[in-house]
């Protein structure tokens, strides 16, 4: 055999596949990026980046520049908006080994918000994390606490006692408070171009008394918040569990099993709270005949004599819509959470470059007129079909996607 020529051949071939490699990168990079706003030099899009309600802005972007996927830039840092579910299926469900990462953002980190594993990106505390909260969170698994839930009436009081077993105060509760207050802190602070640390990074490093650095003392009271918020009922938890009168709670549950660590235990039970029942006695209020129709089906189902139970979720039709409209009209997280791509990627003919901050835009997705006609208005009647039976759209956007 002629291993020279051998070497040779082989070497050909490697050479030949580095070289498709290189020009696949550079055709890659000479597309577009999606349609948005021009950047200033230097600067890009900082100044267009909006700091108060970011979803309704990009909702416009995209009806402006007529794409469901919108791009914008600061200071190198590129920012792609998802405001389609078609789009938003093929980026983060099909590709979803590209777009598992999480965008760094300074500020997170400097409130102590980098605990919960929404945020992180794939890794081993990322599995872990989510790993426990389907334990106890998956559909099946809920059905334990359904006597919970018939017993509360507000969704902190179901969170809390789920989690934590603990029973709120009507007024005032003091856990509530920490967890309402931390959690408004965060979405504040969240958004790019909410404050200048997510996009000058390198300020995170910059002294409390400096001009200019405001945000380091409401990171630091941020910090102290959010500590508290997960400290304070999981030692709560604790106590009773010395005391013998807990064990049934997810956290209970968690700390009895003896398989995750207790920092773990507590980053996983500070990512549950949420308040879809605050939208609903929302809608209700301004819709009373919406809620009239809901009693009658109730009471002509039901009847009057007994509360509804779980089991009777299929023979309400009509409270089945109201829910699914609830969860549409006011999407608890507009933004779902950011994601960050791990690669270079080009989608319908659009160049995406590794590193970009990839947002699903729930708000737009739910304001789709080609799906919800007349989004704005509040009608569960939206979800029956021609013939009055419930139609097939039961995807709640407010829970994000299959990698969020």
């Amino acid at each position: 055999m002629d291993y020279g020529f051998f070497a040779l051949l082989a070497s050909s071939i490697a050479l030949l596949s580095f070289s498709q490699k290189l020009l696949s990168a550079w055709w890659r990079r000479q597309l577009p990026f999606p349609p948005g706003p021009s950047p200033y030099p230097f600067i890009g899009n900082f100044r267009d980046m909006p700091a108060k309600l970011p979803w309704l802005t990009y909702t416009k972007w995209g009806i402006q520049y007529g794409s469901d996927i919108v791009h914008a830039s600061a200071l190198g840092q590129h920012i792609v908006i998802v405001n389609s579910v078609k789009t938003a299926s093929e980026i983060f469900e099909k590709r979803a080994h590209v777009y598992s990462g999480r965008p760094d953002l300074a500020m997170v980190k400097l409130m102590g918000w980098d605990f919960t594993f929404a945020m992180l990106p794939e890794g081993d505390k990322w599995r872990d994390g989510r790993s426990m909260f389907h334990q106890h969170f998956r559909q099946d698994v809920l059905r334990n606490y359904r006597p919970i839930q018939h017993l509360k009436t507000l969704s902190a009081a179901i969170i809390m006692a789920t989690v934590y077993g603990y029973e709120v105060q009507p007024t005032n509760d003091h856990f509530v408070g920490l967890a309402e207050d931390a959690v408004k802190r965060l979405s504040d602070s969240f958004f790019p171009g909410a404050v200048a640390v997510n996009t000058f990074p390198i300020l995170r490093y910059l002294p409390s008394w400096m001009p200019g650095a405001d945000f380091q003392r409401f990171a630091t009271e941020c910090r102290q918040l959010t500590k508290e918020m997960r400290e304070a009922p999981f030692n709560f938890v604790k106590q009773n569990m010395r005391d013998g009168t807990d064990s049934t709670s997810v956290v209970a549950r968690l700390l009895e099993a003896n398989r995750y660590d207790e920092d773990a235990i507590q980053d996983v039970a500070g990512t549950a709270p949420s308040r879809p029942l605050l939208h609903f006695f929302l809608a209700m209020a301004l819709h009373p005949e919406i809620q009239k129709r809901a009693q009658t089906e109730i009471d002509t189902v039901i009847g009057t004599h007994r509360l509804p139970e779980f089991e009777d979720r299929l023979s309400l039709p009509y409270v089945e819509a109201l829910y699914r409209e609830v969860m549409r009209w006011k999407p608890v997280g507009p933004l779902g959470v950011a994601h960050a791509s791990t690669a270079d990627d080009v989608y319908n003919g659009y160049f995406i470059p590794k590193g970009t901050t990839v947002i699903s835009n729930i708000w737009a997705m739910t304001r789709d007129e080609s799906i919800y006609l007349e989004p704005e208005r509040f009608n569960p009647d939206r979800f029956f079909t021609a013939d009055g039976k419930l139609n097939d759209d039961k995807t709640v956007l407010a829970f994000g996607f299959s990698i969020s």
